[in-house]
């Protein structure tokens, strides 16, 4: 319950700021000492849902025995098998069989329904936490990376199967890379 306050609490917060920032008529040009009042309020309120996301993680590494690390970026990952095959580098394509998921298990994508994925590694076009997970990995490689939601979908979700400020679960294998 204390959770679900934060989180009601930091939403009141951003939505009262941008509400703020939004009054009146006239839009005109904001000068920038104006900007600044609203930087460091939003920049706690991110630090906070970045903490939030974490303590979650944490929670949910704990409880499934993940031993996740987490890494500079802010991924979680657990590699299971570096793989044998070439590394993957950027501007390769990399083909994945992956499955998405969300914390409380509900598969919102998977390759066994929707096929192997292919895409250009750094080109985007997928989640950036996947970007910077794969690149852990070889061709071969299997690995878990869970994802906050400035990793994966941000604030909106996917406005699909994966809701607003969702935190996600890939599992991934590295089917096979190629070049461009």
């Amino acid at each position: 319950m204390r959770l679900t306050h934060q989180i009601s609490y930091i939403l009141i917060l951003l939505g009262l700021s941008l509400l703020m920032s939004c009054s009146g008529k006239n839009h005109r040009q904001v000068p920038d000492e104006n900007i600044s009042q609203y930087k460091d309020p939003l920049v706690n309120v991110n630090k906070t849902l970045v903490g939030i996301d974490d303590e979650r993680i944490s929670d949910y590494s704990k409880r499934q025995k993940l031993n996740l690390k987490v890494n500079d970026s802010g991924l979680w990952y657990r590699v299971l098998e570096k793989g044998k095959g070439p590394a993957v580098e950027k501007k390769k394509v990399v083909t994945i069989a992956y499955k998405v998921s969300l914390l409380d298990g509900k598969i919102c994508y998977s390759s066994d329904s929707t096929g192997l994925k292919s895409f250009i590694v750094g080109q985007g076009g997928v989640e950036n936490g996947l970007e910077i997970g794969i690149l852990m990995l070889n061709e071969g490689g299997k690995a878990i990376f869970v994802m906050p939601p400035f990793l994966a979908h941000g604030l909106i979700g996917d406005e699909n199967k994966i809701p607003p400020r969702s935190i996600i679960r890939y599992d991934v294998e590295i089917i096979k890379i190629t070049d461009y």
